[in-house]
Formats: C-alpha cells, structure tokens, sequence
C-alpha cells in the first residue's frame, strides 16, 4: 500500500481497495518506523485521521476529486492554522500559526490529507539540512549521506515512502536539489506561480513553493491545484495556469533541448556527466534536437545569490525579535539586550552568518560595491537565458555536481556548501521554472538528478519532457533498501 504514487493511491481510493483512513494510519505508523531519518517536526496524527474520515464521506459520495484522501506532508516553512510552525529554528520552536498558508489550503481544499510538518534548513538556509535546531534528517539511500536541502526532511519522507508526495521551498534549488540527492521528481515553478502567503520569506525575491513527489505525473497534479493567483501576495502572478495534466501525453519530437557547456565542466563528477549525457541520448531518441547554448554569467550566479539573498533575509529576519511572538531571552536588562540575547539564542551559526552578510552588503559604503553589482550581474544571468530561449525549448544538464555527500563533510566550509546548487540558483535568480527528475546512479547506490529548465510560465513543457522521459525509464521506481 504505501509505495504507491499519489495516482494509483488515488486509483485504489476510488476502487475502495482501501480508505484514506487505512492509508493514512499506515503511513502514520510508517513514519514512527522511521524516526530514525528525524524527518518530522511535528506529527499530526488526529488531524491527519480526522481529514481522512472526511474523504471517505466524500469518496463514498463520488465527490471526490483526484486528490481528495491523499497523504501529503509539508515543509515546516508554511503556516497551518493551529499546528507549529517553526522554520526549523529555536526562535520559532512554540509558534502556533493563527491561519494557513495560501499553498496548505489550496491542497486541504482539494481533499489532501496532512500528516505533519518536516524538517528543513533554518529558515531555508542550507543544502543539507544539517542546520536545523532539531538536527540533521538522514538520506533513506545511505544513513551517512545528507538528503539535501533546505527541504531535506520533505525528500526523506517521500523517498522513504512515508507519504506520496511533499510541499517544499526553492530559494536557490531547495526543492530540486534534494529531489536529486533523494532519487525524487520535485518542481520549482516560475516566480509568482504559487502563491507566497503564509510561506515564511527568507529572500523574497527568490523564494518559491513547490512540491516533490515520486513521478512528474503526481507533482502536475499538485502543482495544477496549489497554482493561481492570490491577491493576499502581491508577488502572485495573475495569468491563467495551464492545465499540465492534459499536456503529459503529447509527443517531445521537434522539442529543442540546449546544453550549456557552461553545466558540463571538470568540477562535475564523471558518473554524473555520463548520467546526464545517457538521458540526453535518450530524449533524441524520443525525437527532440539538441544544440549547443551559451550561459556565460551563469558561474556568477553563485557570488550574485549569496549577496542578494542574505540581504534580503537580514530584512525578513528582523521581525524575529522575541517582542510579538517566538522564542525570547529569559535575562536582560533592557529592550536592546533583549534583542540581542533573543536572537543570539534563537538563531543558528548559518542564519547568523548571512543575517552579517546581508547587513554588511547593505551597509552604507558598501551597497554600491556589491548590491547595486550583485543585481546588475542577475539581470545579465537573466538576459543570457532569454537570448537562449531564443534558440530552444527548454534547458538541460546535471542538477547536482556530485551525489549525496557524507553528513558532516562540508559544514565547517561554507563555500563548499554553497557550490552545491551551481546549477540550481540561476533559474531563481531569473524566475524561471525549473525541475530535477531520477536519472541513474553512482557506484555507491546513490541517486543522480537530470535538471530542466524553461521559459517563464513554461511549467507544461518542462513537465511533459519528462513525464515522457520516464515512460522510458524506471530510476522513478527505484526504492531505497528498508523503505518497501
């Protein structure tokens, strides 16, 4: 029952093989079987069978829609009304969110049952989620390797098989990334796509929900219901959502796929090219072209990011000051110290190292030299996209330089870390939609990702390739060893 996507799960919901309420009690105890991952945050049992019960009413009344019973787990960046929300930070560990994000309610609307809240980077800031304060969640392919991140937890519990399918944020390839080092499909549509309301801002400029899930399938029907415009976020784009779901099955011949030289380069490992290389073969066999494209700002796509979203975070995280609400100091002697013991307490090493970067980047004598530079170079990397899609369809290379590396590995080296998402940030940087989907293996066992670019509001292109791509392939099936 439980290592089934979220359309035969919706099949054999429809066909009462099972109810939402069996599925739901066996995922629930699924995910205690698998605390050792430390992949939840919060667990909500009642709820979760409560929302269960209410699908089987409307199942049994054929009401239902393809979601309604489903399984799903969030991120815990997104508020749910009455359940902590808290950022994976000690600041936020007792806040209980008075309404719903914009995102979580869309899929309680559409029948989705949520099991809780899972871990993440703090405040979304890392690729591992090694930096939450409830401590690191494991990779389901090797307990040694990280999952990925920020939306780690999200990863695990899908690869785990503990639920079909997870909510998760891209702020610099958060979702795409750990999709890849976790052997998921997982989206980051186009900026103002999905609704922000209620997402916690880290850089909002760059910030975007998405969801992953085992197939490309399953994430076009989570992303046909949590897209559309929300006039409560005023980053919402107000252009009709296509349906993605009628343009999986048409044919990708005649597609033009470009290939950067710019993402195949020697700082990538070999069995990553090949995989990489192998899926391109593969979708000419299918019958799309391939050429060769330029990105030549995208290697400045790392320096640019990490100007730009540390500065809009010391922002954002300025509202985390223990007066309203979440964690403050227990000893102080006035508002300033409490301020600043609150937040010296509240706050991890690497929230803490960005909020200083994003403060000294916007500190008077220095907005000029790197700012006002960081955004010039985005609107370059932005530009050179545009010119690319002058010439192609969509974009395609690695998502992830290497597999899943070892916990611990490349914590005390903050560079290092940040190199992870290479091939990820640019599409942020330029709002473009963008998606990782399995493409092999490395000789260890360990997951590869193939990454997807397209044109903005382009979500149906990116997700037709490949669904056709694994119509052709089974790394989509493939499950971690303990996890059937």
């Amino acid at each position: 029952m439980e290592c089934r996507t979220v359309l035969e799960h919706a099949q054999a919901l429809k066909e009462k093989d099972y109810s939402s309420v069996e599925l739901t009690h066996a995922l629930l105890e699924k995910s205690q079987s698998c605390a050792n991952l430390n992949a939840f945050i919060t667990l909500t049992s009642e709820q979760a069978l409560k929302q269960a019960r209410q699908a089987d009413k409307l199942i049994g009344k054929g009401e239902g829609g393809p979601l309604t019973g489903i399984p799903l787990v969030h991120k815990d960046l997104f508020c749910t009304k009455g359940v902590r929300t808290t950022c994976g930070s000690r600041i936020l560990d007792n806040f209980i969110s008075p309404y719903d994000a914009t995102l979580v309610g869309k899929l309680q609307q559409s029948g989705m049952v949520m099991l809780g809240k899972v871990n993440m980077d703090e405040f979304a800031m890392g690729s591992s989620t090694e930096n939450s304060y409830y401590g690191p969640t494991l990779n389901p392919w090797n307990h040694e390797r990280v999952p990925g991140g920020s939306s780690g937890g999200s990863a695990a519990v899908v690869a785990a098989r503990i639920t079909p399918v997870a909510t998760g944020t891209d702020t610099g390839g958060s979702i795409r990334q750990p999709a890849a080092l976790c052997g998921l499909s997982g989206i980051k549509p186009s900026y103002g796509r999905v609704s922000r309301y209620g997402m916690v801002a880290f850089a909002s400029s760059l910030d975007q929900g998405g969801v992953m899930a085992l197939t490309a399938e399953d994430c076009s029907y989570i992303l046909q219901a949590m897209s559309g415009f929300d006039e409560k976020d005023s980053t919402s784009i107000n252009q009709p959502v296509p349906d993605y779901i009628d343009g999986l099955s048409e044919s990708i011949s005649g597609k033009v796929i470009g290939l950067p030289k710019e993402f195949f380069s020697d700082g990538v490992d070999k069995e990553v090219i090949q995989a990489t290389l192998d899926s391109i073969t593969l979708l000419e066999k299918l019958g799309a072209k391939t050429i060769d494209i330029d990105l030549p700002n995208s290697a400045a796509g790392i320096p640019c990011y990490y100007v730009l979203a540390p500065a809009e975070a010391s922002s954002n995280l300025s509202r985390f000051d223990g007066v309203r609400y979440g964690h403050r100091a227990s000893e102080y002697t006035d508002i300033n110290e409490m301020y600043e013991a609150t937040r010296t307490e509240g706050f991890g090493p690497e929230v803490k190292r960005r909020l200083l970067i994003g403060a000294y980047v916007l500190s008077v004598g220095y907005f000029e030299a790197y700012y006002i530079k960081a955004q010039k170079l985005r609107r370059l990397i932005a530009d050179d996209f545009s010119r690319a899609f002058k010439k192609c369809d969509l974009i395609v290379g690695p998502t992830t330089p290497t597999t899943a590396f070892p916990i611990g590995l490349k914590t005390n080296d903050p560079v290092q870390m940040y190199l992870n998402d290479i091939f990820t940030n640019s599409a942020n940087l330029a709002g473009l939609p963008a998606m990782s989907i399995p493409s092999g293996f490395d000789a260890q066992g360990l997951p590869i990702g193939l990454h997807l670019i397209g044109r903005y509001l382009d979500e149906a292109t990116i997700l037709n390739v490949a669904h056709q791509y694994q119509l052709n392939t089974d790394w989509h099936q493939r499950i971690p060893t303990g996890y059937t």
